[in-house]
């Protein structure tokens, strides 16, 4: 297979330890803030938290993985019960969908397992990398670079990719960050990019980062 150009400037490579040295600091433990105890519950948290906060996602799953605990348990589900208990999350009807779709695959295929390759979880109804990295990451510890629209966002304007596309990103991060810093990379620019680095109004003259930020340094 040909391996695509990346687009990232060249300019980017000498700041990105200083970058992740600072992010370390600032972010010394990030964790995903969506609550699970196996790989099965990551990945339905993670369908859920689409268009939705992590906090109401929590809120839901308390007791919804009190009442699902196996893929059979979804996959075997009433379909409007289902919806029901997850109406809250928003969009309900493609989401009980689709955590019905990948469980029916995992208690057919995987032995009732969630799968432990990207191969095999991107071919999950409803799961694509952005999820499957973070159950890697998470769930697995394997190294996976999760790319949401905060980390798309805030590498954009660090000047480490050129990229719109999540796959394209990650591959220009995968080539700048070392693999053992993936997960953790990924989580602290989340981090930042909720806390700092906001899509409207973003706090640059509050940023640990400004002076390595081309796109901060034209906007103060």
């Amino acid at each position: 297979m040909t391996p695509i150009r990346t687009t990232t400037p060249a300019s980017a490579r000498p700041r990105v330890k200083e970058i992740l040295s600072l992010l370390a600091r600032a972010y010394p433990e990030p964790r995903t803030a969506l609550r699970f105890s196996n790989p099965l519950e990551l990945l339905v948290a993670t369908v859920l938290s689409a268009q939705c906060t992590d906090a109401r996602v929590n809120a839901v799953t308390a007791e919804l993985f009190r009442k699902y605990r196996t893929a059979h348990d979804y996959a075997a589900a009433r379909r409007e019960d289902l919806e029901k208990d997850i109406h809250s999350t928003g969009f309900f009807r493609s989401k009980a969908k689709a955590i019905q779709g990948f469980c029916a695959v995992i208690e057919k295929e995987h032995a009732g397992q969630v799968p432990r390759s990207m191969e095999d979880l991107v071919k999950l109804p409803g799961v694509g990398r952005k999820t499957a990295n973070l159950v890697l990451a998470e769930a697995f510890g394997i190294p996976g670079m999760v790319v949401d629209t905060h980390v798309g966002r805030v590498s954009q304007r660090l000047g480490l990719t050129a990229r719109r596309d999540a796959e394209k990103i990650e591959q220009d991060l995968v080539q700048l960050v070392p693999g053992e810093r993936w997960n953790h990379f990924s989580l602290q620019l989340i981090e930042h990019g909720r806390k700092v680095c906001k899509a409207r109004n973003p706090r640059c003259t509050d940023c640990f980062l400004l002076r390595l930020c081309p796109t901060g340094l034209s906007r103060v």
